[in-house]
């Protein structure tokens, strides 16, 4: 247990029984592997410091080492897993003083980064391309998140009953659980519990794609799933449309992209998504939003010039 830790046990076997204490039931397998990922990181970089030894400089030095073979916001995660745990050894008395306080956050120079949506000429392209036959297939799966934006495992979490055709909506209450072997789980956050609107050509096309199908059943599921296998069928499709190659991810930053450019408010577009606050739809369309400022100081000088 942590509370039979002393400064003399090493920070790896402290932070190993933070985890399982405080980690382990209390959030998703994904974010859980994170955690463990980190814990065999500190066991390869400072398997023998002590709590005790545990200071700003060893800190640093540990950050600095991760950070020669990663990039910078991979060691800004890093240090954000490790935080919670420090403050905790700092509260429970192990620690002297918190040495995470001012860390210098390095990391390698970032490798060109691939696109990761399409524009809206682009998507015409890739859709144009799909062979949307009248069974179920990876194909429909493409559109139907093209057009709404779902993450690939709320997508192929659906089931007909979930499609409220009546209304043009889909429910999104859970998602599905490919990485480890199928299965409902809760979605990612409470936020991403919602209810998404449909355009009417999807629900003509869905509710004639699922009028058979067993109604509380996954409508994209038969035997094991793989993330990468929809990735493969997309990218055949966007080099024999002759558009930028994008992940199934990408589908869904460009839906939201091209909702931002349309003049989507920034509030619309994170609730369609499902984002826990539009703190983080901010973050992730950034740069779309920076252009769309740029085109409004456009505007405005445009409209004052016009006064004169």
């Amino acid at each position: 247990m942590i509370n039979a830790m002393t400064p003399q046990h090493t920070f790896c076997d402290y932070y190993r029984q933070w985890v399982a204490m405080y980690k382990e039931g209390a959030v998703r397998d994904v974010t859980l592997s994170k955690y463990h990922l980190t814990c065999a990181w500190l066991q390869k970089l400072i398997p023998l410091l002590t709590l005790a030894e545990l200071n700003r400089i060893t800190y640093q030095q540990l950050l600095n080492d991760y950070a020669q073979s990663h990039e910078r916001q991979t060691t800004m995660d890093f240090h954000h897993q490790l935080k919670g745990a420090v403050l905790d050894a700092v509260d429970e008395g192990l620690v002297d003083r918190d040495p995470t306080r001012k860390a210098i956050i390095k990391g390698k120079t970032p490798r060109a980064k691939k696109q990761k949506y399409l524009n809206q000429f682009e998507l015409h392209r890739l859709l144009n391309d799909l062979n949307l036959g009248t069974d179920i297939s990876w194909d429909w799966l493409i559109l139907l998140i093209a057009k709404t934006g779902l993450r690939f495992s709320e997508a192929i979490a659906l089931t007909p009953a979930d499609f409220e055709f009546g209304r043009q909506v889909v429910s999104v209450s859970k998602t599905w659980d490919y990485k480890s072997g199928g299965g409902f789980v809760p979605t990612k956050n409470r936020s991403s519990v919602r209810k998404v609107q449909l355009d009417w050509q999807l629900v003509i096309q869905f509710s004639e794609l699922t009028k058979s199908l067993p109604p509380d059943e996954p409508i994209f599921v038969n035997g094991k799933v793989y993330n990468s296998t929809a990735n493969d069928v997309l990218e055949r499709h966007c080099r024999h449309a002759e558009i930028p190659v994008i992940s199934v991810h990408g589908l869904r930053h460009t839906h939201a992209s091209l909702l931002l450019f349309a003049g989507v408010s920034i509030a619309s577009v994170a609730k369609r998504l499902g984002h826990a606050s539009m703190n983080t739809t901010q973050k992730t369309y950034l740069h779309i939003i920076q252009e769309l400022e740029n085109q409004d100081v456009d505007l405005v000088m445009r409209s004052i010039s016009s006064l004169i």
